[in-house]
């Protein structure tokens, strides 16, 4: 897993959540964020908003249903996910589009309250459908395939300071 950037950032929800099924059935769905970062001007004793920023998450499989079915316009979020770059030439011209490929997507709770109903679990057979699934998955690949996977790096333990 080496040279992926992974991120998490916290906005609200810019419109209305995107859903389709692609690639033979796969679930997406996609959806703005907007991150607006606050700046306190000492001199005035006020907050002031700087510019927006605005990123385009996508979510796959599980977890697009669920946001599909959960996020709504508006909705504060967090989302933690890895940049993904998809180039592609259209008129003779390159292309890019760099997005969020989500590995999690929650309400934002420092912004209000929201309640939680589990998924029921899938059919034997299905895609991975949760980043714990993703990591074993990959974990297998990486055995199949000899090299070591991000599964079989040690736990993060916080140390505390002298």
């Amino acid at each position: 897993m080496s040279g992926e950037t992974y991120l998490t950032l916290q906005g609200r929800v810019g419109g209305d959540v995107q859903f389709k099924q692609v690639n033979g059935g796969h679930a997406l769905a996609s959806f703005r964020i907007g991150s607006t970062a606050r700046t306190l001007d000492r001199a005035k004793g006020i907050w002031i908003d700087r510019p927006t920023t605005w990123f385009t998450v996508e979510c796959w499989r599980t977890l697009a249903q669920n946001v599909a079915d959960s996020v709504g316009r508006g909705d504060p979020v967090v989302v933690h996910g890895r940049l993904k770059t998809t180039e592609w030439t259209e008129d003779g011209e390159p292309r890019s589009r760099t997005v969020i490929e989500a590995l999690s997507v929650g309400h934002d709770l420092t912004r209000g309250t929201t309640s939680f109903s589990k998924t029921p679990p899938s059919a034997a057979g299905s895609p991975p459908s949760s980043p714990d699934d993703e990591m074993r998955d990959l974990s297998h690949r990486a055995e199949s395939s000899g090299e070591q996977s991000a599964a079989d790096d040690p736990p993060f333990v916080a140390q505390e300071a002298a």
